[in-house]
C-alpha cells in the first residue's frame, strides 16, 4: 500500500466526521443560506492568506535529503499566491465587507489551526504541513465538484461569487494528483507519522470551524 493510501485509511474516521456534519450535507445538497456561504468564505480567508507564508516557512526548514520536496513546495507557492484575494472578492459579491474581513479575526478553530501549523514547522517536523494539504484540498475538491453549482443556483449568485471555490475544483484535483505522487516518495517513517498526525489535527479543527458556521437553510438570495 502506498503512503497516500495509508494516509487516507489512517484519517478515515476524521474525514467521515467532517463530511457527516449537517452543514456539509446541506452544502453538498446545495441547501445553504447566503449567511452560511459568506461565513464559510470569511473563515476560508483567514486560513488561505497563510497558505503561502506557511509553505515558505516549510520550504526553508526542509532538510537536504528532501530537496525534491522543496522543489514541489516552490511550485505550490507559485500556484497559490494571491488566492486570498479571490476569497475577498467573492465575499464582496455576496454582500460582505471585505475590508472588515481583512482587518478581522478568525474563529478560534481557524486561529488554532494556523498557529498549530506554524508551530509544527518551527518546533516539529515541517513535512507535517502536508497533512494540511491533504485535508484542505481534499475538502475543497468535494465542495467545488459537488456543491458549488448547486449552491450558486439555490442562492441565485453570479459565477463571480465562486471564483475561489470553483477554481479549486479543477486546480485541487490536479494538486491532489501531484500530492499523491509526492506522498508515494515520502518513505521516512517519522515524516509519514508527522503527516498523519497533522492531518488528524487539521481535520479536527476544520470540523470545529464548520460546526461554528450558521446553519440556516432559509431561502436567502444574493443582494440586489
Amino acid at each position: 500500500m502506498s503512503f497516500f493510501d495509508t494516509l487516507q485509511e489512517a484519517t478515515h474516521q476524521e474525514r467521515q466526521t467532517l463530511f457527516n456534519l449537517p452543514i456539509i450535507r446541506d452544502a453538498l445538497d446545495g441547501q445553504v443560506s447566503l449567511a452560511s456561504y459568506r461565513a464559510f468564505l470569511i473563515q476560508a480567508y483567514y486560513h488561505v492568506r497563510h497558505t503561502v507564508p506557511l509553505m515558505m516557512a516549510c520550504g526553508a526548514r526542509l532538510p537536504a535529503h528532501l530537496e525534491w520536496l522543496r522543489k514541489a513546495v516552490c511550485e505550490y507557492i507559485d500556484e497559490e499566491y494571491g488566492h486570498e484575494q479571490w476569497v475577498l472578492d467573492d465575499i464582496a459579491v455576496c454582500g460582505g465587507d471585505k475590508d472588515a474581513v481583512r482587518d478581522g479575526q478568525p474563529s478560534l478553530p481557524i486561529e488554532l489551526m494556523v498557529s498549530y501549523l506554524y508551530d509544527l514547522i518551527a518546533r516539529g517536523n515541517p513535512v507535517g504541513l502536508f497533512g494540511m494539504v491533504n485535508v484542505l484540498e481534499g475538502t475543497s475538491i468535494a465542495l467545488a465538484t459537488h456543491a458549488a453549482d448547486a449552491i450558486r443556483e439555490h442562492l441565485e449568485l453570479p459565477p463571480t461569487a465562486f471564483s475561489y471555490l470553483s477554481s479549486h475544483g479543477s486546480l485541487d484535483i490536479e494538486h491532489m494528483q501531484t500530492y499523491r505522487g509526492l506522498m508515494h516518495k515520502l518513505e521516512d517513517p517519522a515524516d509519514q507519522a508527522a503527516v498523519i498526525h497533522a492531518s488528524k489535527v487539521v481535520y479536527t479543527l476544520y470540523t470545529e470551524m464548520f460546526r461554528g458556521l450558521p446553519r440556516d437553510k432559509g431561502d436567502q438570495h444574493a443582494p440586489v
